[in-house]
């Protein structure tokens, strides 16, 4: 019952081609050839350049970039912040809670 059954392979059906046969090959060490073409520098990139409505739109969209990502970090920053601030009144109205529980004993 917990022995664990090995699948068979099924057999293939349809055309089976029998496989390649491959043949070694000899080589020669030494017989480098030197090459036919002395190698041409690959063509050089072409210049951009920028006009002034592309710097200005360079500088809008890294402006807005700058503007989101602090407004993000200003918000989690605020988050945090709060969670403390909920934190720490908590543990004052606790503390409260059994320094009156203790003066009535």
């Amino acid at each position: 019952m917990l022995r664990p059954k090995i699948p068979t392979m099924p057999t293939p059906t349809g055309h089976v081609t029998p496989p390649a046969a491959v043949e070694p090959t000899a080589v020669v060490p030494g017989s480098q050839t030197p090459p036919a073409a002395p190698m041409t520098p690959a063509p050089s990139r072409p210049v951009v350049q920028f006009t002034p409505g592309t710097a200005l739109a360079l500088v809008g969209g890294g402006t807005a970039v700058v503007l989101v990502v602090g407004a993000v970090l200003v918000s989690m920053l605020l988050a945090v912040a709060i969670t403390g601030v909920s934190v720490a009144v908590v543990v004052v109205v606790l503390r409260s809670l059994l320094a009156s529980e203790a003066k009535r004993r």
